[in-house]
């Protein structure tokens, strides 16, 4: 089942690219792990999943949505290298005037002003589906064109596609400051994406920062060394994999199947990733994992917050007390390396771990809105203090959930 990527802002853009490329760069390799029946069984899931072809070029099943048009045109540009996968050029969508950091302008303004010809790309994309799994949205939440038309966006794709599943990839900002007002964007996406979205799949700047800094050896780091840790994460997640039990049957509804297991109940949907090894390519040369090794760390990561062998995920410990190990654990493989790791492992949950950053960033807003700081720059665009008070009252709800489990 395909799933239809739309890429909001720069910053989705920018991260959107990098996954693509790392899935079609991975998908093509000639992985000497596996038979070439399962290398070919793999291929064939990862492009009907997320490219599609036309005379032959491989494209990427995705929309893309900037108010600014540079950062869209050096996109597609990118993709267009020869013996590349490519963009359509006709699914994009971009203006001259972006949102300038203000949340209340991307819902507001741009939301209604354009909601309807980016549906209408969006709609063309589906119609190329022959079975659609669902939508994989990413945005920030920090700024403007990404949160707030994001936001917007995704309202309405629940109101067109209800039976369609909305995973929303969102980029957390750096707790020391992006914008002066993304407390204010963030609590207002958050809270509305909580209404729309079937779940939430985060990524702290900050932590994504760090593997960069410790774990890739990168001295001097860029938006790029970031996103490409992103895209090698969500590839993780998102390349072909199989049960135990079903071999070179791959997973056909990647969304479905995340969610039935990770998304139990309406209040908790904040989902975050881990993965391992990550290391620059100079140190990959004179490494080696094992299985158990690396499950071992996986599971240290999951118990000690941080990012044995399988049954050790069963522990009855790990998990709420409503919810068993045989539901609330499940485990998908594939014979085949990805993105140069011989051996690799991904693990997606649901927890606890976003509490403490998100009642950070709550209470960072709720002080600057009880000062009425910066308010006028969201209700000259009709973004009432009601507005601010309903998020606030649902996000608190949201952590003291997460925090009575």
């Amino acid at each position: 089942m395909a799933v239809v990527t739309v890429q909001l802002g720069q910053c989705g853009n920018q991260i959107g690219f990098e996954v693509f490329d790392a899935l079609f760069t991975d998908s093509q390799c000639s992985q000497g792990f596996c038979s070439k029946r399962e290398n070919e069984a793999y291929q064939a899931s990862c492009t009907e999943r997320f490219f599609r072809e036309e005379n032959g070029v491989p494209i990427a099943r995705a929309v893309l949505v900037d108010m600014e048009p540079k950062v869209i045109n050096q996109m597609l540009s990118k993709a267009a290298q020869p013996g590349r996968w490519k963009y359509d050029q006709h699914a994009r969508f971009c203006q001259k005037q972006g949102s300038g950091n203000n949340w209340a302008y991307g819902y507001s303004v741009h939301g209604p002003k354009h909601a309807e010809s980016i549906m209408n790309l969006i709609q063309k994309e589906v119609e190329k589906c022959d079975s659609l799994s669902g939508f994989f949205i990413i945005m920030s939440i920090a700024g403007g064109t990404g949160s707030g038309l994001g936001a917007f966006l995704t309202q309405h794709l629940q109101d067109h596609y209800s039976n369609a599943l909305k995973m929303n990839q969102i980029i957390w900002p750096y707790g020391t400051g992006e914008v002066i007002v993304q407390n204010y964007n963030s609590i207002l996406t958050l809270s509305h994406l909580y209404r729309s979205s079937d779940a939430l799949l985060v990524h702290e700047n900050d932590a994504v920062h760090k593997i960069c800094a410790k774990l890739m050896s990168t001295k001097q780091i860029s938006f790029r060394d970031i996103n490409q840790v992103l895209a090698h994460q969500l590839g993780s997640v998102f390349q072909p994999t199989h049960s135990a039990e079903c071999s070179f049957h791959y997973r056909t509804n990647p969304l479905g199947d995340l969610m039935e297991h990770l998304v139990p109940h309406p209040e908790f949907k904040m989902l975050g990733v881990r993965t391992i090894p990550q290391m620059s390519e100079t140190s990959l040369p004179y490494s080696t994992f094992t299985w158990n090794g690396l499950l071992k760390r996986l599971r240290q990561m999951l118990i000690s917050n941080a990012k044995m062998d399988e049954e050790g995920f069963r522990d009855p410990a790990l998990y709420t007390s409503w919810l068993g190990p045989a539901d609330a654990f499940s485990a998908w493989k594939t014979p085949r390396a990805f993105n140069r790791y011989e051996r690799s492992a991904a693990l997606v949950s649901n927890g606890q771990f976003f509490v403490r950053p998100l009642d950070a960033v709550v209470g960072k807003a709720w002080n600057m809105f009880a000062s009425k700081a910066y308010i006028h720059q969201y209700t000259k665009f009709g973004i009432e203090e009601e507005d601010f008070l309903d998020s606030f009252t649902l996000l608190e709800q949201v952590v003291a959930s997460y925090r009575n489990l």
